[in-house]
């Protein structure tokens, strides 16, 4: 994608690539640190106080920076569907760069007071080990303001955007085909086939899966944080407790969320899937020609 093969806009594989990028990190840091690190190399230098409430800020960060490339880049969809005079000053390569970088940059300083909201948990010949958070976390007015803030940011911020601008694109693309169906006609009694229109029915689809799929793999973490923010709950029975589960089944989906949107508008690109078989067929092809 990064070397323009796909047929894609020089704006639209900018926020593409900048999208898979921005998931690599989630990846990295939330699945591999995180995670399997944390899970099966408890003892790991990562584990030191320190780094590992670097990781925690990362782990934000790039959680934060996927989510929102993904509604800048609806935003760049519908400004181009939708708005064809501000289409050539905003869809463009030097404003989908500027959007990115600040996209990354404001993720990254937004997320630098969980570096301070953690604290170490035990110390071992005077090295803090792992982290915790501060004892007033959970009651601290200015605490619970960040938290609520982030959360607000992401995901229901997110949520609401993508959902806006994508039903208000599926609006606009319906009344263009209404208006051009009444223009063009019929010809001979027969329906004619219009290209544009069929482009225009796949942008429907496409944004109403990238609607979809982003509400229903963030609606787990939402109901979660609702439900502990009205009940207060914050400590769990054990890894059976169904909150708990409730929980860890949201963080789960919205890892996946981060994920699935590059996935999905990559892979409904024709020439995409064109140089992605390329790539597979490639060995194959290598080693009957070493064979032969």
């Amino acid at each position: 994608m990064s070397r323009r093969n796909c047929g894609l806009s020089i704006c639209i594989t900018h926020y593409l690539v900048a999208m898979a990028v921005a998931d690599l990190l989630v990846v990295i840091t939330s699945v591999v640190l995180s995670r399997i690190i944390g899970v099966y190399f408890p003892a790991s230098v990562l584990s030191i106080t320190p780094l590992c409430r670097l990781k925690m800020v990362l782990i934000y960060a790039a959680k934060d920076s996927s989510v929102w490339l993904t509604v800048a880049f609806t935003f760049d969809r519908y400004v181009a569907i939708c708005w064809r005079k501000l289409k050539t000053k905003y869809c463009t390569k030097d404003a989908a760069a500027l959007i990115i970088g600040t996209v990354f940059a404001l993720s990254c300083l937004r997320n630098i007071p969980w570096y301070f909201a953690l604290k170490a948990l035990y110390f071992i010949n005077n090295v803090p080990w792992y982290c915790t958070f501060e004892s007033t976390f959970y009651t601290s007015s200015p605490w619970r303001a960040f938290s609520f803030l982030n959360h607000i940011l992401t995901p229901f911020v997110p949520l609401i955007s993508i959902a806006l601008f994508n039903a208000l694109t599926v609006k606009h693309i319906l009344v263009t085909n209404r208006i051009r169906k009444a223009l063009r006609g019929k010809r001979n009694g027969e329906k004619e086939n219009d290209l544009e229109m069929e482009i225009r029915r796949r942008s429907i689809i496409l944004l109403l899966t990238i609607s979809c799929s982003f509400i229903l793999l963030w609606m787990t973490f939402a109901v979660h944080y609702l439900y502990y923010q009205i009940t207060n709950t914050y400590n769990y029975t054990g890894s059976d407790d169904p909150i708990y589960i409730l929980q860890e089944a949201g963080y789960m989906l919205l890892l996946l969320s981060c994920c699935n949107n590059t996935c999905i508008y990559a892979v409904t690109q024709t020439k995409f899937r064109e140089e992605l078989k390329k790539i597979v067929k490639y060995p194959m092809v290598s080693i009957i020609k070493l064979l032969n």
